[in-house]
């Protein structure tokens, strides 16, 4: 296989211009987002030396887009998801824009603060499922998985230097400056959406309110595929996630040395950004399901070994190939859900896959801690790993649909 189909396919990039645009204010939005995530951090806790209060900037987060997702999913399958996702930009940068004021005044108490966190998270949890009909609208059929891939690759290389600039930053300029770059990003997100045509559903829209979202919950429900694709990424979330055990394996294991707790976390991002910049081939071959599957099963696998391991660099080794196997399932499930969901209801199904990718990493890093406390930081890991690897071979031997190639979307 030559060098040009092993590469990530920027096919994409070529062919679409509009694409192009929105991959760039993507980009810069996700880098600017990071960068917000450590500065909120770091100014709760310069306020509060509360590890509570840290915590809640998290719940911050995740809880509107629980909340608010599968309401704002449905929203978006009833109009036009350019004006919705620009709207919702707008709310955006307007909280960015707020959180920069408070930073440059001070004066803010911390629930303040994660007020307009929350805020911005609501409108993010609307802007979600809007974009997520972006790609497949915009590029042939044999061009989603590559253009997902792009999405997928630029968001790992911003979250390996979003956080160390938003570090730099703080440090040159202080808090104030990094929330308004911040805000300032969203001007290029809004920007590369402008010119889109508009994109109002193809089919029936949504239904009103709460019948809007069952009838989303009764698709997801009755979609074999979708279904066994969001169980997929739920089991290699809530049962395999790693995050919260880093600190006591490195103690257990590694004598507490916090140079290789900061390798751990970076080593799961690098094996990412180079699976998808390695990822032409997988994205041309047809096969999301399969990958996928290989992928979560890879993720557990490699996670369980890494709990038995002595030798650090093994250790990192096996995360470096966690990280690239779960670049790849998640560039393969987000392909399956946006090439078999009917364009009506997307924005729904993008709002649960949403919701899982945000409340699936925090319920894993609960169970791992859990079980840890009960045990040890390696039990935890290789019986997390373990069930990842039976749940993800349960779900590919249920579902063979999955095992097979692509096809069209089906039907409500």
């Amino acid at each position: 296989m030559s060098l040009a189909r092993t590469l990530i396919d920027v096919r994409p990039l070529r062919t679409s211009p509009v694409f192009r645009r929105l991959l760039i204010g993507r980009t810069v939005s996700v880098l600017g987002g990071f960068m917000t995530m450590v500065t909120v951090m770091y100014q709760v806790w310069e306020l509060t030396h509360s590890t509570v209060w840290s915590g809640a900037v998290g719940l911050a987060q995740a809880l509107p887009m629980i909340c608010v997702g599968l309401l704002a999913g449905a929203w978006v399958d009833r109009g036009d998801r350019r004006r919705i996702f620009l709207v919702a930009t707008v709310g955006q940068a307007v909280c960015a824009a707020l959180l920069a004021v408070q930073g440059f005044t001070g004066g803010v108490p911390v629930s303040g603060i994660l007020v307009l966190v929350a805020a911005g998270a609501c409108f993010g949890a609307v802007g979600g499922p809007a974009a997520g009909v972006f790609v497949p609208r915009l590029l042939p059929k044999e061009q989603v998985a590559a253009g997902l891939a792009l999405n997928h690759a630029t968001a790992q290389m911003m979250m390996l230097v979003g956080p160390a600039l938003g570090g730099l930053f703080l440090g040159w300029f202080g808090i104030g400056v990094c929330y308004l770059l911040d805000a300032l990003s969203f001007g290029l997100a809004f920007y590369g959406a402008f010119g889109l045509p508009a994109l109002p559903p193809e089919g029936e829209p949504s239904r009103d309110g709460l019948r809007g979202v069952l009838d989303g919950l009764r698709f997801l429900a009755g979609h074999r595929v979708v279904r066994g694709a969001l169980i997929t990424d739920l089991a290699a979330t809530v049962l395999a996630m790693p995050i919260s055990l880093y600190p006591l394996i490195n103690a257990e294991r590694f004598g507490g040395n916090p140079r290789t707790l900061g390798l751990f976390l970076s080593a799961v991002a690098v094996g990412g950004v180079t699976a998808t910049a390695l990822s032409g081939s997988v994205t041309r071959l047809g096969r999301p399901g399969l990958v996928m599957l290989c992928g979560a099963g890879t993720w557990g696998a490699a996670l369980a070994l890494f709990g038995l391991m002595t030798d650090p660099w093994a250790g990192l080794g096996l995360l470096v190939v966690a990280g690239a196997a779960d670049a790849l399932s998640v560039v393969s499930r987000s392909t399956i859900v946006q090439t078999r969901t009917p364009d009506a209801l997307l924005g729904r199904v993008t709002a649960a896959e949403q919701i899982v990718g945000q409340a699936g990493p925090h319920l894993g890093n609960l169970r791992g801690g859990l079980v840890a406390g009960w045990s040890s930081g390696a039990t935890a890991l290789v019986t997390g790993g373990l069930l990842c690897l039976l749940a993800v071979a349960y779900v590919g031997a249920s579902t063979p649909e999955l095992r097979g190639g692509a096809a069209k979307p089906d039907g409500p």
